[in-house]
């Protein structure tokens, strides 16, 4: 019996890191009959065969998982932005990072391009919100080494609207990934679409990391599974707040009272973070209960 973690899905075969090579597998009829689907990230069980190849055996429990991308254990979601072409819309931001708090993933804010345009309001606003952010360019190599340091021995997923330079970085972390990083189109302002599939690389630091795509396919359904007084939660800079209003069920919008709109006035909450939660509460309440129960498989 062997274990490892599924580095690699395609065409119905799983690739399997031992940590020491990389096993060939194919799942067993089980999976199916269970309705049971692999994901890379996984950490799985399998029976070694001849050659190199192996049968999937088991799914060890999940971490967590994300359906889009498809990938699960993660421990740290590295969200690329940049304040040069193409703008990251904080909003953007937000929204990964409200997913990522409410499946127990930590979150990472690498901002990109300093060289070419040094974001310190978009630095700022997450450095006060509490979430490890770094300054970096890809290109000259600013701030590289510190992120190698922050992700060493986890397992990431790197994730950014497209052209911000995911795969650079990846790049400068560990030049012979030699992963392809495409060219930011001038007349759209958006990158080529460079990654087409999930999968993890191993890190001379221990790390292991997931090359991932943009925010427009980021998971959107888990935002619509959440109900809007769960939002609350997800935003970590809200918590000192939350057992301070006036009323009972506060949903930190326009209500009188309210300790979270308070601490956004007196600036202790980033005011473009609670535009966010703002705008994603307000989403959240236009899908009906049925309709999240439905989503949910009850």
């Amino acid at each position: 019996m062997g274990e490892g973690i599924i580095f690699k899905a395609l065409s119905g075969f799983y690739y399997v890191d031992d940590g020491q090579r990389l096993v060939t597998c194919r799942a067993r009829g089980k999976f199916r009959h269970k309705k049971e689907t692999p994901l890379v990230g996984d950490r799985v069980t399998f029976t070694p065969l001849e050659e190199g190849t192996g049968a999937l055996d088991a799914i060890l429990p999940r971490k967590n998982e994300f359906q889009r991308p498809a990938v699960a254990n993660i421990d740290l979601l590295v969200i690329i932005a940049s304040g040069a072409v193409p703008v990251t819309d904080p909003f953007l931001i937000d929204r990964v990072v409200s997913i990522a708090e409410g499946r127990g993933c930590g979150s990472l804010i690498c901002i990109n391009k300093w060289d070419l345009e040094p974001a310190e309001d978009l630095y700022e606003t997450y450095r006060k919100a509490g979430f490890a952010t770094f300054r970096v360019s890809a290109e000259t190599g600013e701030g590289v080494e510190a992120l190698g340091q922050a992700i060493a021995g986890k397992v990431c997923a790197f994730t950014g609207n497209s052209g911000v330079g995911k795969s650079s970085i990846l790049n400068a972390l560990e030049p012979d990934f030699g992963l392809a990083t495409g060219e930011v189109s001038d007349r759209l302002g958006r990158g080529r679409h460079t990654t087409r599939h999930v999968e993890l690389f191993r890190l001379k630091n221990g790390a292991i990391v997931a090359d991932t795509p943009g925010f427009s396919s980021f998971d959107t359904e888990g935002m619509e599974l959440r109900a809007p007084q769960e939002l609350q939660y997800t935003f970590r800079e809200f918590a000192p707040y939350l057992d301070q209003c006036r009323f009972q069920g506060c949903a930190h919008v326009k209500e009188k009272g309210c300790a979270v709109l308070e601490a956004v006035k007196a600036g202790a909450i980033p005011r473009s973070r609670h535009e966010s939660y703002v705008r994603l509460y307000q989403q959240a309440k236009e899908v009906p209960e049925w309709k999240r129960r439905q989503m949910r498989g009850e």
